[in-house]
């Protein structure tokens, strides 16, 4: 006798429990194979999980596309930062400006070397010492470092700030519906659970032919093991088929 298999992806799940439910609504109730509890239950779970599914695979395809626009305003801030702190650097080796410039950003005075920007925390971090420094500097009387000048940083690193804060949100999205999923298909595996033993108990004094069959139309699915499959494949196996 196969072993039964149940289901292991979103798709078998749900293919399971409308098999079973188009049969509970076709046949009258004494001819159902499975109780009316289940029947109820199937009713009330699986346009909650088919939604749940749906709603989850569009967060993760618009946390997908919205990706590109945010690498792309990440790199942009990325460069105008860097840009930013080496016209500030040079300014200070030509002599133009003092070590202690570098003091208004929060850098050591005696490096000249960019910070880490790798990290979106590095990047949120030194985007908002540099333009609070610079315009703290400029408001002491210092005069203002250009190419790039504050003002066109400050647009560059808010854009990015604000793509950020959009990218964080599709994120938790994300993350939040792919949790509902998960708990959800827990509750899918006890109902299809419950539903292919009340079945297969319902067929269980059929003939074992018979009672696969029948159990089949219901959605239950079978594998042959191996030693199975090896016995059908005989001649005389199929010769006792055929016969």
């Amino acid at each position: 006798m196969p072993y039964r298999r149940l289901p292991n992806t979103d798709a078998a799940r749900i293919r399971a429990m409308r098999i079973a439910l188009k049969k509970g609504k076709e046949l009258p109730p004494y001819k159902v194979a499975f109780s009316a509890k289940t029947i109820v239950n199937l009713q009330r779970f699986l346009p909650l999980f088919e939604h749940s599914i749906q709603l989850q695979r569009q967060a993760v395809i618009a946390q997908y596309k919205k990706s590109k626009d945010y690498n792309e305003l990440e790199k942009k801030a990325k460069i105008y930062l860097t840009h930013f702190i080496r016209v500030m650097n040079m300014a200070v080796y030509r002599g133009d400006m003092p070590a202690e410039t570098r003091a208004y950003y929060g850098l050591p005075t005696n490096e000249s070397t960019v910070p880490s920007l790798t990290s979106d925390g590095e990047l949120i971090s030194w985007g908002k010492r540099i333009i609070e420094g610079e315009e703290h500097r400029i408001r002491k009387g210092g005069s203002p470092i250009t190419n790039p000048t504050i003002a066109v940083v400050k647009v560059r690193f808010e854009n990015f700030l604000n793509e950020w804060n959009g990218h964080k949100l599709l994120i938790k999205k994300t993350l939040d519906y792919t949790e509902k999923v998960n708990m959800m298909r827990r509750e899918a595996d006890e109902i299809i659970l419950q539903l292919w033993n009340e079945i297969e108990t319902r067929h269980s004094t059929l003939p074992e032919n018979i009672r696969k069959t029948e159990s089949e139309d219901y959605g239950l699915v079978y594998i042959y093991r191996k030693n199975e499959l090896d016995k059908a494949d005989k001649p005389e196996a199929q010769g006792a088929l055929l016969n």
